[in-house]
């Protein structure tokens, strides 16, 4: 803190909160639009930096947001803090053994999302460079391979945050999406790492190809094994969660690190470091909240705000550069990943509503843009057009969403339930003896095998705890020989371990089975199940039930409550706010 005397101070630290400040009101204005928040947050660095305060009031904007000097130097700090971290957090939704589970289907979606823009968009890029604002006498090949890598990302944080809002996290097809996209971040990241690394000139291109590949060859399995050895051990003898944030946060900071030194850009250290740390079952869905939310609510507002800083986005914003990169990014995206999951086995909406999850760009999509510009692989033109991508690509993802994956047919939680399927009084030993006590009444109901039910219930609850909060878990399945929905409701008082969200034991177990070929069954239930979690008072009816019928009644009357008129609601009520998990 030497060098920062106390105008640097007093300069740093306002222009920090004006950023973070502004960006959590326009980020929260989006949300309340039905947009992600970066666009908002962009939007407040728009009117902060050069594009709007700088026109208005030049003298003052350069003030509070210097170009150079220790105050600028700080700022850079905080905003590279922020990119690492965010990375870290966005590798920690990876669960690797989840990726193999998913089959050809997930690694097909991942693969065409990384091959078809590097491939169409990489050749297009060497082929005309100067379409895309690149001199001819510049490095066509190096740009041909950036440009295909910045078509490619995917953004896991927004894409997660899209499936949230449509209650499609949890289901199978939100599974899909999300690892698919963790498989194609992991790749496209390494693509363009270890191109930017062989730019910087800090180790031949085939050393840092050598060093790249062994480090995460160590990190997903040394440093996997460390981490499930380290966090039981932190857990219970350092304070919590001090304790465990800090290592989890010095974890990311000595990966990126170490990715810095060996020529590739430190976020994708942080990616790593968070896989592997997300990957241990030690690590408590609690403490995954806490570092994500201070992630989301400090570091990352602050991060997209800055970008805003960088450029006057009006003076370099060129309308047909932007139309020719919105074309060729969207296509490239959609029709790759769409294609891969028709051809994986999905109905057509459900393949396209793949491919426009998997075109939002987001803040990774800007961190790769201004990486390369910073690199001097691109200019600023062509830096402005990409951040315009990642902003419509993330705004669309929804609404395409909504619109592909509606259902002529409603289902609700009420047309799925009977008294025989409520179940109250029950004990368990633990999460996966009340489901095979439930999937036994299911199989019951099927005239189906109880313990094969239970072993495809079980198979999907190993990829991602379905505890919602609140008491409540929803276990579930799309298994073969479903025709209709049925659910099964479990009371059990004594409460058990779910690895729930908030850390409270679960003691109302909803057992969800759905036909594999509709998928919107599945989500209007498991959307009909979190509108009631989200009532106390009804809440507090079905725990408290003594009776099957008091719970079956308990659960109808919220059913009928919280259904979203039919005035207002489309074929399938697939837009309500409160998510799943």
């Amino acid at each position: 803190m030497g060098n920062l005397t106390s105008g640097d101070l007093t300069t740093f630290f306002l222009g920090l909160a004006s950023l973070l400040g502004l960006a959590h009101a326009m980020g929260e204005a989006a949300r309340r639009l039905g947009q992600p928040a970066v666009i908002g947050e962009m939007a407040a660095g728009l009117l902060l930096g050069p594009t709007v305060l700088g026109a208005i009031a030049p003298g003052f904007q350069a003030w509070l947001f210097p170009a150079s000097g220790a105050a600028a130097s700080a700022l850079d700090g905080v905003v590279a803090l922020a990119v690492a971290l965010l990375l870290l957090v966005a590798g920690m939704e990876v669960d690797l053994s989840v990726l193999w589970r998913q089959g050809r289907s997930g690694l097909g979606i991942a693969m065409a999302g990384v091959a078809v823009p590097i491939g169409v968009g990489g050749l297009l890029a060497w082929l005309m460079p100067g379409w895309w604002g690149i001199p001819l006498q510049g490095m066509p090949a190096l740009f041909a391979v950036f440009f295909g890598t910045a078509l490619a990302v995917s953004a896991l944080p927004v894409v997660a945050k899209i499936l949230l809002d449509l209650d499609r996290f949890r289901t199978d097809l939100g599974m899909l999406v999300l690892m698919s996209a963790t498989l194609n971040n992991l790749l496209a990241w390494l693509i363009f790492s270890v191109v930017l690394g062989g730019r910087a000139g800090m180790h031949p291109i085939g050393y840092t190809v050598a060093l790249t590949i062994g480090f995460v060859a160590v990190v997903l399995t040394l440093g996997r094994w460390a981490a499930d050895r380290a966090l039981p051990w932190i857990q219970a003898h350092l304070a919590w969660p001090g304790g465990v944030l800090g290592f989890l946060l010095v974890t990311g900071l000595v990966g990126a690190a170490i990715t810095e030194w060996i020529g590739i850009h430190a976020i994708f250290g942080a990616f790593l470091a968070g896989i592997a740390l997300g990957d241990s079952p030690h690590l408590r869905e609690q403490t995954r909240q806490i570092v994500h939310r201070f992630v989301e609510g400090v570091l990352a507002p602050i991060f997209v705000a800055a970008i805003g800083l960088e450029v006057n986005f009006v003076d370099k914003f060129h309308p047909w550069l932007v139309l020719r990169v919105l074309t060729v990014g969207i296509a490239v995206k959609v029709l790759g990943c769409g294609l891969a999951a028709r051809a994986g086995g999905l109905g057509w909406s459900e393949a396209w509503g793949v491919g426009w999850a998997m075109n939002a760009r987001g803040e990774l999509g800007i961190i790769l843009g201004l990486l390369a510009w910073h690199a001097g692989v691109i200019r600023e033109r062509l830096f402005v057009a990409l951040v315009t991508l990642a902003i419509v690509t993330s705004a669309m993802a929804g609404p395409m969403l909504k619109r592909l994956l509606r259902r002529d047919r409603a289902w609700s939680l009420a047309s799925a339930l009977d008294a025989r399927l409520c179940l109250t009084g029950l004990e368990a030993a633990d999460a996966p003896d009340a489901i095979r006590q439930l999937a036994a009444v299911a199989a019951d109901r099927l005239t189906l095998s109880a313990d094969w039910v239970a072993e495809q219930v079980l198979a999907r609850e190993a990829m991602m705890s379905t505890a919602i909060g609140q008491g409540v878990a929803v276990p579930h399945a799309r298994p073969i020989n479903v025709r209709e929905p049925i659910v099964v409701a479990g009371l059990f008082r004594a409460g058990l371990d779910f690895d729930a969200p908030d850390a409270e034991p679960v003691h109302l177990v909803f057992l969800v089975l759905t036909p594999p070929a509709d998928a919107g069954a599945q989500l209007q239930i498991l959307a009909s199940i979190a509108r009631m979690t989200h009532d106390p008072h009804i809440r507090d009816q079905a725990l408290n039930a003594r009776t099957p019928t008091e719970l079956l009644a308990a659960l109808r009357i919220s059913d009928v409550l919280h259904r979203p008129s039919d005035h207002h609601r489309p074929s399938v009520s697939i837009a309500e706010p409160d998510p799943i998990a």
